[in-house]
């Protein structure tokens, strides 16, 4: 079986780390977890990867976000992937930044990502995980704020969500949709909290992690920018 994960975000440095953009962190961390590497293909960075007898294409379309479905559709053709096989990773204003939710279908709620997808494939009805990123910005300054980057207090959690993203990618490829949706949807991705005995320096070694993950992160983008 065939799965394309297409993450959505936008080319360029100037892009990288931004909340829109975090499609492309998914991927990236993804990748990395299967010492898989991205290479520069037709409108698209592509990678692959398998799981549990599954192929996965991974998909950064070079399109920049509002042409992301000229992307979505080629791959698609290419690898002749069906739809109720293809998942967008997208990020979602309306979602608080604790909440992922995995959809079958639905409309493209305004996100220009989305709007060029649903015209390419002519159909809402295509499987996306939409990652909440917030909406704490002053009136009329959305944009500021979707193409801006996380701030500090942001990114642990940020980081969290990426993981437990990777963990919604594989029950969506090896146990289907609706068992993943009822395992993730209505759990809120909290930072774990150690209540039992303190061992000494294991802050220390917690915020060291931390700054390793961002880190490695980090420098995985740039080798794919």
């Amino acid at each position: 079986m065939k799965y394309l994960i297409v993450g959505l975000g936008n080319i360029g440095g100037e892009y990288y780390d931004t909340r829109h953009n975090i499609g492309f962190d998914v991927l990236d961390t993804l990748a990395h977890k299967y010492e898989a590497k991205f290479q520069t293909d037709r409108l698209a960075d592509i990678c692959k990867i398998k799981y549990k007898g599954r192929n996965l294409v991974l998909v950064k379309p070079s399109t920049y976000m509002n042409l992301s479905g000229k992307a979505v559709h080629y791959w698609m053709q290419k690898e002749k992937i069906a739809v109720e096989n293809v998942l967008i990773i997208v990020d979602e204003i309306a979602f608080p930044l604790d909440t992922l939710k995995l959809k079958k279908n639905g409309s493209a709620g305004g996100h220009n990502g989305l709007k060029s997808i649903e015209e390419s494939l002519l159909t809402q009805d295509y499987p996306r995980l939409r990652f909440g990123i917030g909406n704490d910005f002053p009136k009329g300054k959305q944009v500021e704020f979707v193409l801006g980057k996380w701030s500090e207090k942001e990114i642990p959690l940020v980081l969290k969500k990426i993981e437990q993203s990777i963990k919604v990618i594989e029950g969506f490829v090896s146990i289907g949709m609706q068992r993943t949706m009822n395992l993730y949807n209505n759990k809120k991705v909290k930072l774990a909290i150690d209540k039992p005995k303190k061992v000494e320096g294991a802050e220390d070694n917690a915020s060291t992690s931390i700054s390793q993950n961002k880190s490695n992160t980090e420098n995985k983008a740039k080798e794919t920018e």
